[in-house]
């Protein structure tokens, strides 16, 4: 398989790999409005802190491209409402705000151009943010490769791989790298309760890249760790603080709880879009609980019995003295995290 595009702006259409038919089917999904990138955004077509900017990037292009032909002051107006909407579909990825706030700023320092004019300059932007996310990730993906040594076996939850990202991934990028260059790793991929990015993304990513890798059910880490059995553990990144507190998909806490007892290296990789510079820790996060459904059903079939209550939390926060150092484009910060993060501002 060659390479997974899983975002694609040609003619005036974002085109999305429907991240929620894989694997059993690969399926395209066309957003011709940023309506609709608004509904793949929530309903997770597209997920993925990074792969989420840059397809609401892509949105502000066609929102652009929708209002074109009416008058300056509608536009701006109406401009500023897809702004809005966009920014909200998912709270907790600070890539998306990222993102936003780089569209927002080409508009706001660009009012005076024909409206054709700005819409250029807006696909501009936004292209960018696409091509500087591979850049990102490829970086991210050498520095990462230099913790990995020799036949290491890598633990990893959710999924991180060009599926979330433009292209190539973050933790799953630097797994990628340690394969291609000959490091001979394995793999034990989480299967991600309760949406199963593992089991579905993860899982499909590697097969289609020939890793040698197992699949495990979450609960099944603590013992492989315990054992010692893993050598490292990577896991992405939706925001991360100034003083290093990281939010990730729900279940990376526990992972990193364990591993600090049993002193296993705990690394989030991630880039530096995704460090919140606003906020000082993780108590700030704001953590976007999702539909009941995601738990009771399992591909449409009910599990548990009617009746029964949910709590369904997408994310938890890894307190910064459980990680080991956070792999970005720049290269690796470690303790202490905020003096160190700072220096990259």
């Amino acid at each position: 398989m060659g390479e997974i595009k899983t975002i694609e702006f040609k003619d005036g259409v974002l085109y999305l790999i429907d991240q929620r038919k894989l694997p059993n089917s690969y399926e395209i999904f066309e957003c011709r409005t940023y309506k609709d990138v608004n509904f793949a955004i929530k309903d997770m077509v597209v997920r993925g802190a990074p792969a989420i900017g840059a397809a609401a990037a892509y949105g502000m292009v066609l929102a652009a491209k929708e209002f074109i032909n009416e008058e300056k002051e509608s536009f701006f107006k109406k401009m500023e409402e897809a702004l809005e909407i966009l920014s909200k579909s998912r709270p907790t990825a600070v890539n998306l705000m990222w993102a936003i706030n780089r569209m927002k700023k080409v508009i706001e320092n660009n009012k005076e151009l024909e409206l054709q004019d700005l819409y250029e300059l807006l696909k501009k932007e936004a292209d960018d943010i696409y091509y500087e996310d591979i850049e990102t990730n490829k970086n991210m993906a050498k520095f990462g490769n230099e913790i990995i040594k020799e036949n290491a076996v890598i633990l990893t939850h959710c999924n991180t791989g060009a599926l979330a990202t433009v292209g190539y991934g973050t933790a799953l990028g630097v797994i990628r790298e340690a394969h291609y260059s000959g490091k001979n790793i394995f793999v034990y991929a989480d299967e991600t309760r309760p949406r199963l990015q593992g089991a579905k993304l993860t899982a499909w990513e590697l097969v289609q890249e020939g890793i040698p890798a197992k699949l495990i059910a979450d609960s099944v880490a603590a013992t492989l760790i315990r054992d010692g059995k893993i050598d490292v553990i990577l896991v992405g990144a939706d925001r991360i603080a100034l003083n290093g507190d990281t939010a990730n998909k729900i279940g990376t806490f526990m992972l990193s709880a364990i591993a600090k007892i049993y002193h296993v290296p705990f690394y989030v990789v991630a880039p530096t879009s995704t460090i919140d510079f606003n906020i000082e820790t993780g108590k700030e996060i704001v953590i976007e609980e999702r539909s009941p459904e995601e738990v009771t059903h399992i591909n449409g079939v009910r599990i548990p019995p009617e009746g029964i209550e949910v709590y369904n939390p997408a994310f938890d926060v890894t307190p910064h003295e459980n990680i080991t150092g956070i792999i970005t484009e720049k290269g690796i910060i470690r303790p202490p995290f905020r003096e160190n993060i700072l220096k990259l501002k």
